[in-house]
C-alpha cells in the first residue's frame, strides 16, 4: 500500500491501540503529518479504558506536540479509519465503525491482508514503516524536528533503547532523523516508576548464575519490557558474567532481554535461538530481546495453556527450564573458527569452481577516498572496513556483499561493460564513518562474471559454526547445518560460509 492511496478519502480518522505506547503515538503522529501536508484534515485518536498516564508519554505528547486525543466514547463513523501500530479487529484496539479501513503495523497477523494493509513483521517499529512510506512519497519528516524526534523515540522504546533492532531499515531511519537529543534524554530518564525500581531490585536479588558458561538468568515480575533491559544491563556490570537473560512470563506473553559482552556470542542470534519455534527475537550484537508465546511454549512440552485458568508460578518455572535447556544446547551446538589463524581440514571436501553467474562488483575508492573508515549495511548485518585501492565489494544474487582483493577479483572474474542491475529486498548501502555520508552501493556497481578460475574446497556443515573471517575478527558469520563451509583453493585462510539454498546456483563440482 502507498500512502497516496489514502488521499482519495476526506473524512479520515487515525486510531492507535488502546493504552498507546511511544511507537503508537509516533506512527499516528507521522501519518497525521503526512495527511496534513497533502491538504487533508485528519483526526488522531486512541480509545479504551485508560488514558495515558506514564510520565515519559505525557512528556512526549506535550513537548513534541503530538496531535492525539483520548476518545473512549467515540461513536462517529468516518469514511476512512486507519489503524497504526495495531490491526482492526485485534483485542488491543477498541473497534471503531468506518466505511473503509486501512492498517499499518509491524506485528504479523492473519487478520491483515489486501490493498489497504501495510504489514511488515520484520521491522522494529511502526514508525519505521511510515517513515519509509513517507520517504517514498518524496517528503522528509526532518522538516518537522519534533515529529522526527517522536519517530526516533517510537523506535527507541519498541526496540529496548535501539538494542533490539534487527532490520537495516530501522538503522537507516536512526541515521537519517534529525532530532532533539535533549528531549530523548528527558523522556528516557522518566521511564521508570518507583514500583518498577522495586521490581528491578527484587529480580536482581533472585538471579541464577551458571559458572561453566558464565551466564546469568534473571526472572522478573511483569513489567514494561524496557525494565528487562535495565535489569540485564545492570547485571552485565558484574565480573564473570558474559551473557545475561532477564525475562518475565505472563499468560499473554513472555518477554526477555539478552545481553552479551563477548564477541563469541551475538546477542541477536542468541535471542532468535531462544525464541525459535515459540516466538521471535532479534537485536544487536551486544543487546537484543524477544517474545515467546506461552501457548506455543506449553505445546512444545506437550502441555496446554488456558488463559482463564493459568498457574503463573508453573508458567514461570516452565519458562526458566526452557531458557536453561536452550542455553545448554546453544553452547554445545557450535564450533568457532578464526580464519586468520585456522586452516580447514580438507579431508572429505570436494573441489568446485564458480559458475558463470552474473554478479556485481564495486571498487570502494569509487565511493569514498582511500583511508576512510566505512560501514557497509546489508540485510545480513553491518560490515566495517578501511577503504583502500585494492579492496572491492562483491554483490551476490540476493544482495549479499563481501570484500575481495583486486588480485583475487582479476584472477576470478571478468568485468562486463554494464551496470549490475538487480532488485533486492534491501539494497546494500555504505556510510562514511567520519562524515556520516551514506551512498547506495548499487549505484556504483558494475556487472562481472566468473572466469571459472575461482576454485574452492567445500562441504556441507554438520553442526553450527561461528566464523570470524580474515576481514573482520570482531564479528562472526553464522553457518547452520546444510549450509556450506568453503575455503579458496589458493588461500587456506580465505574461509567463508555459503547458504545451502544458493550453493548449486553458484558452484559446480569439478570431477576428479
Amino acid at each position: 500500500m502507498k500512502l497516496s492511496t489514502l488521499l482519495k478519502y476526506n473524512d479520515i480518522v487515525i486510531q492507535c491501540h488502546d493504552n498507546p505506547d511511544a511507537d503508537a503515538l509516533a506512527s499516528g503522529y507521522a501519518l497525521y503529518w503526512y495527511l496534513v501536508q497533502k491538504g487533508k484534515s485528519p483526526r488522531f485518536i486512541y480509545r479504551g479504558h485508560s488514558q495515558v498516564q506514564k510520565s515519559n508519554l505525557m512528556i512526549m505528547i506535550d513537548s513534541l506536540s503530538v496531535p492525539v486525543s483520548y476518545e473512549p466514547d467515540f461513536d462517529e463513523k468516518p469514511e476512512l479509519l486507519v489503524t497504526v501500530d495495531c490491526q482492526y479487529g485485534e483485542k488491543n484496539v477498541t473497534k471503531t465503525a468506518a466505511e473503509f479501513v486501512a492498517m499499518i503495523d509491524h506485528h504479523q497477523s492473519p487478520l491483515a491482508s489486501g490493498e489497504m494493509a501495510e504489514i511488515r513483521g520484520n521491522i522494529g517499529s511502526c514508525s519505521t514503516i511510515i517513515w519509509d512510506m513517507i520517504r517514498e512519497e518524496g517528503l522528509d519528516v526532518n522538516d518537522d524536528r519534533k515529529l522526527a524526534t517522536a519517530m526516533y523515540y517510537g523506535l527507541f522504546t519498541d526496540t529496548n533503547r535501539l538494542s533490539e533492532m534487527s532490520h537495516p531499515l530501522d538503522r537507516d531511519m536512526v541515521d537519517n532523523l534529525v532530532i532533539y537529543k535533549s528531549m530523548i534524554t528527558e523522556m528516557s530518564n522518566s521511564n521508570i516508576t518507583l514500583r518498577e525500581l522495586k521490581i528491578t531490585g527484587r529480580a536482581i536479588m533472585g538471579y541464577e548464575y551458571f559458572y561453566d558458561d558464565r551466564y546469568m538468568l534473571i526472572s522478573a515480575e511483569k513489567c514494561d519490557p524496557n525494565i528487562l533491559g535495565v535489569i540485564s544491563d545492570f547485571a552485565m556490570e558484574t565480573a564473570g558474567v558474559n551473557v545475561c537473560i532477564a525475562y518475565y512470563s505472563s499468560p499473554s506473553e513472555i518477554k526477555f532481554s539478552v545481553r552479551s559482552c563477548v564477541k563469541e556470542v551475538h546477542a541477536d542470534e542468541l535471542a532468535g535461538f531462544l525464541a525459535e519455534g515459540v516466538g521471535g527475537g532479534g537485536g544487536h550484537l551486544t543487546k537484543a530481546g524477544g517474545t515467546i508465546k506461552p501457548d506455543k511454549l506449553m505445546e512444545s512440552i506437550g502441555g496446554k495453556l488456558d488463559e482463564n485458568d493459568i498457574n503463573e508460578k508453573q508458567l514461570t518455572k516452565v519458562t526458566a527450564e526452557h531458557f536453561k535447556s536452550k542455553m545448554k544446547l546453544y553452547y554445545e551446538s557450535y564450533e568457532i573458527i578464526y580464519a586468520r589463524t585456522a586452516e580447514i581440514d580438507r579431508t572429505g571436501m570436494k573441489l568446485y569452481e564458480k559458475l558463470p553467474q552474473e554478479l556485481g562488483v564495486v571498487k570502494l575508492t569509487d565511493i569514498f577516498p582511500a583511508g576512510s573508515m566505512a560501514g557497509i549495511r546489508t540485510l545480513e548485518g553491518d560490515i566495517d572496513l578501511v577503504v583502500s585501492d585494492d579492496i572491492y565489494l562483491m554483490i551476490g544474487i540476493e544482495g549479499e556483499v563481501y570484500p575481495i582483493t583486486e588480485a583475487k577479483l582479476t584472477k576470478s572474474y571478468k568485468l562486463l561493460d554494464k551496470k549490475y542491475d538487480r532488485k533486492f529486498e534491501y539494497s546494500p548501502s555504505i556510510r562514511n564513518s567520519l562524515t556520516g555520508e551514506v551512498k547506495k552501493v548499487l549505484e556504483y556497481s558494475h556487472a562481472c562474471i566468473s572466469t571459472g578460475i575461482s576454485r574452492i574446497y567445500a562441504r556441507p556443515l554438520t553442526r553450527k559454526v561461528k566464523l570470524f573471517t580474515a576481514w573482520d575478527e570482531e564479528k562472526y558469520y553464522s553457518g547452520d547445518p546444510d549450509d556450506i563451509i568453503a575455503v579458496r583453493e589458493d588461500d587456506p585462510h580465505d574461509i567463508y560460509v555459503i547458504r545451502g539454498r544458493l550453493f548449486s546456483q553458484l558452484y559446480v563440482e569439478i570431477p576428479e
